[in-house]
């Protein structure tokens, strides 16, 4: 499967929006991805609410495609829950606050990441994870995301939140039809 963007990229824009203000953090990095992958970022704001592993944060998708998927995911009071264990892996860029976490490998001590770190969760693999109050992340995965969805809107369907599930396919949907149209999966 190939790929087109790469972490090590997505990790220096990231940094480079630590410490503006939440608004201005989001248009650079809106800004800076849709210039170094034109064509490939949605560049209007559509924050959605997610709802997963008994967690609870709100993210605006800014590509979405069958094999990769950015979005700027966090929370402004905090949160925690259950990562999931997915067939994908995931980069967590944390822009501000901090990620805890802890795995089935090593549980022994959290894992502080704090803005400029990077955070990683390989296929297969599951953690705990805290956000603190105020954190933010830029989020990238690569993989077979549809068979992300399930767990990724799972406590919306049992909560019944329609609305959410409903804008999440919306927005998602509309960006895979677009790169599809692009030839990209």
């Amino acid at each position: 499967m190939a790929y087109i963007f790469d972490p090590s990229d997505l990790h220096r824009i990231a940094k480079q929006a630590i410490g503006l203000p939440h608004k201005e953090m989001v248009r650079l990095i809106i800004d800076q991805l849709a210039k170094a992958y034109p064509e490939h970022i949605e560049q209007r704001e559509n924050w959605i609410l997610s709802l997963a592993g008994n967690a609870m944060g709100i993210m605006t998708i800014l590509h979405g495609s069958l094999s990769e998927y950015v979005i700027i995911f966090g929370t402004p009071i905090g949160t925690e829950g259950f990562s999931g264990r997915y067939w994908i892996e995931i980069y967590d860029f944390v822009l501000s606050g901090e990620m805890w976490t802890y795995s089935e490998d090593d549980f022994r001590e959290r894992t502080v990441s704090r803005p400029g770190d990077m955070g990683y969760l390989r296929r297969s693999q599951a953690k705990g994870f805290r956000l603190s109050e105020g954190t933010w992340l830029l989020e990238y995965g690569r993989g077979a995301i549809p068979t992300a969805l399930p767990f990724a809107l799972s406590d919306a369907v049992v909560g019944l939140d329609l609305p959410t599930i409903a804008k999440t396919f919306r927005l998602y949907g509309r960006l895979v039809i677009k790169e599809l149209r692009q030839g990209k999966i």
